[in-house]
């Protein structure tokens, strides 16, 4: 087949509108915030207003993982198992996208995706995401809209209703345990999210953090709905009429459900904006993953470990370098790893098991310390890995109870390990911080005398206990 000549100016045309507005938009912002180079780098000089604070938090919520894979997991599991993560990875997913509307090489989408992404987040970073988020939004609003009505209308779509037991799916009591597992994983996951924190850290007051929690919430909930319409509408369609010949999900291929919905069942110019909206989505969520990457990088390992004292000007050019590598290893994973699914699916998981304890430590639990932290990321992470992952084709080395071989983990594993990991961290911090009161009792309490006559006290032994033991780091934790 020959390239889609209009898809491809139309896609040109967009990466060049956001490029534009990412450039200007940190310009601009420049200009008038006198914010540390750093701050407004990472969390924009902290002077992002609501509303933009909105449009950020929900796009980067919106991505094309969430808007894709509804639209996989209603066609190919069904309402009742729309709880897992809504995707796969973003660089996938839009050369997926790419390849069939616009009919280019898939390495060729995937790396023209990523160059753009990488181009203006390295720019502007914080500022030029946020505000590109915004022309994304629109787009995603626009295009997926604009798709429904012609998609619902065409004479190859059956009725939606009439297939409602296939995409809304079907609920086996036996599985209610790890239902309820992952449904638990999903809600509570996605609350350490370093690109939520960022957006959070990037407004003004607590208030304005509030509001565009809650609203950017409802809006992805609301965002949902046509991907949820185009996987049910996979579901009903008569697909032996169209190039396919059959369903994406008979071939196999469920993950390109709604590029291939929007290619078969709208007209081209539909097709391409739908493709817009996509492409918006997929961007809006890299360019958060690759900056949130990279600002953890800077700030936590090179700026408080590697490099203490480094200033401004040199933390930024390390920034920038952390962005492109961060954006080209996941362009070079895009490639060539075939599994990004279950990495994706794998990685929430971490994130609830592991990082959700730690922060739920650091900010209820004052005594925290590197002895409780620690070990707890160590128990977490053996637990969840135990359990092994179907998708990644990982056989377990821990049988939880109720398990077996054809049925796999019926034990609530995640919330467990998340469990296990939080108690951990508390009662080692907590034994810890007892050991060192302990500690500097007695060494306060152990002074040497050197005659009967006088109470002189050995110049060389410290009076109290000394802050170069290795417990004494508890006391500034």
């Amino acid at each position: 087949m020959a390239v889609n000549v209009l898809g491809l100016v139309v896609l040109l045309l967009f990466y060049l509108v956001i490029i534009v507005v990412g450039i200007l938009a940190a310009r601009l912002k420049r200009k008038r915030n006198g914010s540390s180079r750093m701050e407004e780098a990472i969390v924009a000089g902290r002077d992002i207003n609501v509303v933009v604070g909105i449009f950020t938090m929900t796009a980067t919520t919106v991505g094309g993982g969430y808007i894709n894979g509804t639209a996989e997991s209603i066609a190919s599991s069904g309402m009742v198992w729309t709880l897992a993560p809504f995707g796969i990875f973003i660089g996938l997913i839009l050369g997926t996208s790419l390849s069939v509307i616009v009919n280019i090489p898939l390495s060729i989408a995937i790396v023209s995706s990523s160059a753009a992404t990488i181009f203006y987040t390295m720019f502007g970073q914080m500022i030029s995401v946020a505000y590109t988020d915004i022309v994304q939004l629109i787009f995603i609003i626009f295009g997926l809209g604009l798709t429904l009505p012609f998609i619902l209308t065409n004479q190859n779509v059956g009725s939606v209703a009439a297939s409602s037991d296939v995409w809304i799916g079907q609920f086996d009591p036996s599985i209610t345990s790890p239902w309820i597992d992952l449904f638990i994983a999903m809600i509570f996951g996605t609350i350490p999210w370093q690109a939520y924190f960022q957006r959070v850290l990037s407004v003004r007051s607590g208030r304005q953090a509030q509001l565009l929690s809650v609203a950017g919430a409802f809006s992805a909930l609301i965002l949902a709905i046509p991907s949820v319409v185009i996987g049910a509408v996979a579901v009903s369609a008569n697909w032996s009429n169209t190039t396919l010949g059959a369903s994406p999900m008979a071939l196999n291929q469920s993950s390109m459900t709604l590029p291939y919905v929007l290619h078969e069942f709208t007209p081209n110019w539909v097709a391409i904006l739908g493709l817009g909206a996509i492409s918006a989505a997929v961007m809006s969520s890299m360019d958060s993953s690759i900056l949130g990457s990279s600002s953890m990088f800077t700030n936590n390992i090179y700026k408080k470990i590697i490099r203490k004292k480094a200033q401004d000007t040199e933390t930024l050019w390390v920034q920038t370098v952390s962005i492109f590598c961060v954006g080209t290893l996941a362009t070079l994973v895009s490639l060539f790893v075939p599994i990004v699914y279950g990495l994706f699916v794998l990685a929430a998981d971490i994130v609830f098991v592991i990082v959700l304890p730690q922060l739920f430590c650091a900010v209820f639990f004052k005594k925290t310390n590197v002895y409780g932290a620690i070990p707890g990321f160590l128990v977490g992470t053996l637990l969840r890995i135990g359990a092994g992952e179907v998708l990644l084709d990982w056989q377990p080395f821990i049988e939880y109870p109720m398990y077996s071989k054809d049925d796999g983990q019926q034990f609530p594993f995640r919330s467990f390990a998340m469990v296990i990991s939080l108690i951990t961290i508390v009662t080692l911090s907590l034994t810890a911080d007892l050991v060192r009161q302990y500690l500097c009792r007695k060494t306060q309490n152990n002074k040497y005398h050197v005659s009967e006559a006088g109470t002189r006290e050995d110049p060389n032994i410290t009076n109290g206990y000394s802050s170069s033991h290795p417990l004494m780091s508890f006391s500034r934790s």
